[in-house]
């Protein structure tokens, strides 16, 4: 479990989506520290995806602070927080968000056109992301094929390997297993968690399935964060 200064934190945040009479989330506390793996669990409407939102910048709190990497994103305009997102968070998406046309290496190498700071770390950016994909077990002929003829397990691996590009600090994975059979996910946690400790990074992937709890540092569950929340999320 990482014992580090806070990667991530959100104090006092409180957000209602517009035209609504009463805050939606009311979040007192919430932290991860650095090289720490966190499952943040809660069913459909819980709030997780709003919670995502906030920790990416898309969104910003009516009230309260959410720091990432010791920057207040809620200070930045939205072209300084796509930036800094681009910079600083991982995604590993639910649907992936792949280009179907555009093969791996140019899938994982995505980033880096918006990351001037994440490409430096990268290296050389063709080998890291061949080196990363080979490491996510994908073997030679998948990294060379456009990224819509892979199977469902390794697209998956693609979306994590652009996640992992350039070593940002905090990598966000949302609901990134659930369409995977046990074996497949165990596996894919296995693979994912050895490059993200190798990185350095700090893992929060949100989830409603609890199987997953055994392969993380820390479980959080969105009722126990959640001060006040009223209405769907």
């Amino acid at each position: 479990m990482g014992s580090g200064p806070a990667i991530l934190s959100l104090k006092d945040v409180r957000y209602a989506w517009p035209g609504r009479a009463s805050f939606a989330l009311d979040i007192p506390d919430f932290t991860l520290a650095a090289s720490e793996s966190v499952l943040l669990l809660g069913e459909s409407g819980s709030g997780k995806s709003t919670l995502l939102s906030l920790i990416c910048g898309t969104i910003t709190a009516d009230a309260g602070t959410v720091t990432v990497a010791g920057t207040d994103i809620a200070s930045m305009s939205a072209g300084q927080r796509d930036q800094f997102r681009a910079e600083h968070i991982g995604l590993i998406f639910q649907q992936f968000n792949l280009l179907p046309y555009a093969r791996v290496l140019d899938n994982v190498l995505l980033p880096l056109r918006f990351a001037p700071l994440r490409r430096a770390r990268a290296g050389v950016p063709l080998e890291t992301a061949s080196l990363l994909c080979s490491s996510l077990g994908l073997p030679a002929d998948a990294i060379a094929a456009h990224a819509g003829m892979l199977s469902v397990g390794q697209q998956q691996r693609v979306a994590a390997a652009r996640a992992l590009i350039g070593a940002p600090p905090l990598i966000v994975a949302d609901e990134p297993t659930s369409a995977l059979d046990a074996a497949t996910q165990a596996t894919f946690l296995d693979l994912l968690f050895a490059q993200v400790r190798t990185s350095g990074g700090t893992l929060l992937m949100v989830s409603h399935d609890a199987r997953l709890a055994p392969h993380f540092d820390r479980v959080v569950y969105m009722s126990d964060i959640i001060r006040t929340r009223q209405g769907a999320l």
